[in-house]
């Protein structure tokens, strides 16, 4: 089991020794052309999950989860382990997702904003390239209300709005936002609201196994994306299957080594000190014990899933994603939900399988970030990257060759998770290391060593040991907001320049759409 004590040097050599490669060596690997079958593009299969964070799944090293098919998965193919979400969100990642650009270039500061079309998204290039789509479950890019998730102007996009799903034309079972798992609702092209019967996990992955089966082996490659809600809250007894909330009765969920009595101060949602012990210490174990039980559901549906292609005889064809949009907190550095730069919130799993062209067991520390995923799938599947992509097409480390890769990540705080309050903004870097971080209110600045500091409990930015890395992080962070034109303004300021003052985005730090 790998441990984050251990040094870098020693770190590499372990996974190296456990996966059998690291990114950037390569190997042969029988049976497959580099491209997949001749003369077809891979089919890919995108499963995201909301609110999973990297250190609870199995292959992560955590001893408590039941995911032995997200596992599998990972020995087949490629973990991206550094993977972050470059604002851990939900609406601004999958902005950032389709289109391959940061979340102040989508304009997506907060949550509840309706993206702007007028962008070239993932979705305009594989349809374009012939690609049957299909997508199915969370969208959260529509609505422009906060809160009133079931009303059907809020979920349904209609056909005369359908520029609104940003190119994915094809078969379309979504809903804009919401999380509770039993009879949960869905739109498709018509105004009718439809519910699957029990838990919604269940039924959306009866649903992507009927697409599956329904397109494998014909002549047109397919992208089908999932869209899963799970293991996002609430994380009550009564919005996860008993059956699985069973295999976490006996086990122990204590609070986090780096909990705090006191609530993080900058943190935007659940500071208050006596609601903080009130009611999140000592209902974080049980909230951890739905959020696993809910996770071991989702990773018997990636099962299904990968025996479904694998029975339609379609696997070496086919690359399937599995991913989070963000990560969770449970209480780690005072800290509950999402939107920091903590790990727990910010470091996602990132496995890609694609049997005779990459190689199983693959492991990359690569700094990937949100918009590195549209150009790294585009590159997989050879199709053309839209020329306003700010993301790098890491398919090169995928297949385990070496090549270009980023320095460090780049992460965005806008603001507050989904209202227009200031005070909470911040930038981050992270590269193999270290995390650096400044917030807008005081100009705080952090400075985290992940090797050393695994929990990130020591700030080390006035340690005078660690002043190069600090001026070097500096300097990265100054350079890449340059180049974004992202000038680290509070949230009501992008409210009043980038969006009409009706929840609707007209445009980013990059100018008008």
């Amino acid at each position: 089991m790998l441990r984050e004590r251990l040094t870098r040097r020693d770190f590499l050599r372990t996974a190296a020794v456990a996966a059998g490669l690291t990114c950037g060596l390569s190997r042969a690997v029988g049976g497959g052309s580099e491209s997949g079958p001749p003369g077809k593009r891979p089919n890919v299969i995108y499963i995201l999950a909301d609110q999973l964070r990297y250190q609870s799944l199995g292959y992560a090293g955590d001893a408590k989860a039941r995911t032995p098919n997200i596992d599998r998965l990972a020995s087949q193919g490629v973990s991206f382990r550094q993977c972050v979400s470059s604002m851990p969100v939900c609406a601004a990642y999958r902005a950032s997702l389709l289109t391959g650009k940061y979340p102040s270039s989508t304009g997506m500061a907060i949550n509840e904003l309706r993206i702007n079309p007028n962008q070239r998204c993932l979705g305009h290039v594989v349809t374009e390239a012939g690609y049957e789509t299909g997508y199915i479950g969370k969208w959260h890019l529509w609505a422009n209300e906060g809160g009133n998730h079931n009303a059907m102007k809020n979920s349904y996009i209609p056909p005369e709005m359908k520029k609104y799903r940003l190119g994915w034309d094809g078969f379309w079972a979504a809903y804009n936002f919401n999380h509770m798992y039993y009879d949960n609702f869905y739109y498709m092209d018509e105004p009718v609201k439809h519910t699957f019967e029990g838990y919604e996990p269940d039924g959306q992955t009866d649903m992507a196994i009927d697409f599956i089966r329904r397109h494998a082996g014909k002549d047109k490659p397919f992208y089908l994306t999932l869209s899963v809600g799970t293991p996002h809250d609430p994380w009550g007894p009564d919005n996860v299957p008993d059956k699985y909330l069973r295999l976490f009765k006996e086990v122990d969920f204590p609070l986090p080594r780096n909990w705090s009595d006191a609530p993080d101060p900058y943190m935007d949602r659940n500071a208050d000190p006596k609601n903080w012990l009130a009611q999140w210490k000592p209902n974080l174990p049980g909230y951890q014990r739905a959020y696993y039980a809910m996770t071991a559901n989702l990773d018997d549906n990636v099962g299904r899933i990968i025996n479904a292609v694998d029975a339609a005889g379609i696997g070496n064809g086919t690359v399937i994603v599995f991913t989070s949009d963000h990560g969770e907190m449970f209480g780690a550095n005072g800290r509950v939900f999402k939107l920091t730069f903590y790990e727990p919130a910010a470091r996602v799993p990132m496995v890609i399988r694609w049997p005779g062209t990459i190689p199983g067991g693959l492991v990359c520390d690569a700094c990937m970030g949100t918009p590195d995923i549209m150009p790294t799938l585009l590159g997989l599947m050879g199709l053309p990257i839209p020329g306003a992509v700010e993301g790098m097409n890491l398919s090169h480390l995928a297949r385990g060759r070496a090549g270009p890769e980023p320095e460090f990540a780049f992460l965005q705080g806008l603001g507050h998770t989904w209202q227009w309050n200031d005070g909470f903004e911040w930038r981050a870097v992270r590269d193999k290391r270290y995390t650096y971080a400044i917030y807008r209110r005081d100009k705080s600045e952090l400075l985290l060593d992940n090797l050393g500091d695994p929990l990130q409990m020591q700030n080390l930015a006035r340690d005078p040991a660690h002043a190069d890395a600090l001026n070097r992080l500096r300097k990265q962070m100054a350079g890449k907001m340059k180049s974004l034109d992202d000038t680290f303004e509070a949230c009501t300021w992008y409210r009043d320049h980038w969006t009409d003052g009706k929840r609707n985005i007209v445009a980013s730090a990059k100018g008008k759409f």
